[in-house]
């Protein structure tokens, strides 16, 4: 396994075993609030929050929130905070790009078409992001060690709560021998035993989806429900974008052209999966996987563009095709090395 930048670790740049749920939740929590705030206005007829002289934009709230989050961040030191400043951070964010239509038109005009699409694709930016910082190359044993260390900063304070020394343990393990190893494990072992732990939510829920799609995923009827699903997607994309499309003054439109690519690929991508599905059944998760995310970073982005916020079910399809496909490759991958692991 290649070993990370020492230079990086010597600057301090050292990543958290828990970024992924930390950074999801923010985006669980950006996206809920953009979907809210635009369902309640809507609802409510668009009331201004200030009376006649001043309109209190919801941006306002929103910088308030993620500077809440900032402060926490900043103040406390361990593990405890991140959850709460993850979530309120997200919910400062959506409010915030949620007005990102008054911010590039010249008129402050909050309606802007491409709106829509511009917060999915900044959303789908920090997606990216997350998933080349965290999951393209797993921990260093120094990274996991110093999350380990982590952990014994909040225990010499005020204890360990089971699962929290259950963390700790198992980022040691992952440690491998490295020299600070049994200082630190020393360090953990003297920490107090603390029952009293905040709720952790975003966890529980992380956990609860993760068993939900692996539950699934067993069944023959919704893999092979995953399969027709993966095709009636792309059909439905293409109807949708050719009925808009001839409604159009002017011909076809961009979001006709990026449906229609975006569409093609991942057909292509369907029907690699379909062949490979009896010979390979790994490979072809990993390619259905690929039709999705093609689906999710350029079909969506142009159905955002086109159908606004009426996109939003395609996305959720999408994701929950990706939770599915990605349990089953799990599964899959699990078979093929358990034989190898028992020997």
């Amino acid at each position: 396994m290649r070993r990370r930048s020492p230079r990086l670790l010597r600057l301090g740049l050292v990543r958290n075993a828990h970024a992924n749920t930390h950074l999801d939740a923010f985006v669980v929590s950006g996206v809920s609030t953009v979907l809210i705030t635009r369902g309640y206005l809507h609802l409510a007829g668009y009331p201004q929050v200030g009376g006649r002289t001043l309109h209190i934009a919801h941006v306002l709230p929103g910088g308030l929130l993620m500077l809440v989050a900032l402060v926490l961040l900043l103040s406390y030191v361990g593990p405890v905070v991140r959850p709460a400043a993850a979530v309120l951070g997200g919910i400062g964010f959506g409010l915030f790009i949620d007005e990102v239509g008054k911010f590039v038109t010249r008129d402050n005009n909050y309606f802007y078409r491409p709106s829509a699409a511009i917060m999915y694709v900044v959303f789908a930016a920090v997606v990216l992001t997350v998933h080349m910082l965290h999951n393209r190359r797993p921990l260093d044993p120094r990274e996991h060690l110093a999350n380990a260390v982590d952990h014994a900063v909040e225990g010499v304070a005020g204890g360990l709560s089971p699962r929290r020394r259950g963390e700790a343990d198992a980022q040691l393990r992952a440690a491998g021998a490295d020299p600070c190893r049994e200082q630190v494990a020393a360090l953990l072992t003297i920490c107090p035993a603390n029952d009293l732990e905040l709720p952790a939510p975003v966890l529980t829920a992380k956990a609860w989806l993760r068993r939900t799609f692996r539950r699934l995923a067993r069944r023959r009827t919704v893999r092979l429900g995953v399969l027709v699903l993966l095709v009636l997607q792309v059909v439905a994309a293409l109807a949708i974008a050719v009925d808009e499309a001839r409604g159009t003054e002017g011909g076809t439109t961009l979001s006709f052209h990026g449906v229609l690519g975006g569409s093609v690929v991942s057909a292509v991508f369907i029907v690699q999966g379909l062949l490979r599905l009896r010979r390979d059944p790994l490979g072809a998760m990993q390619t259905f996987q690929l039709a999705v995310l093609v689906s999710l970073l350029v079909t969506q982005v142009f159905q955002f563009a086109e159908a606004q916020f009426a996109a939003v079910g395609g996305v959720l399809v999408d994701l929950i095709l990706l939770g599915l496909l990605t349990a089953e490759a799990d599964r899959l991958r699990h078979q093929l090395t358990a034989p190898t692991a028992g020997s």
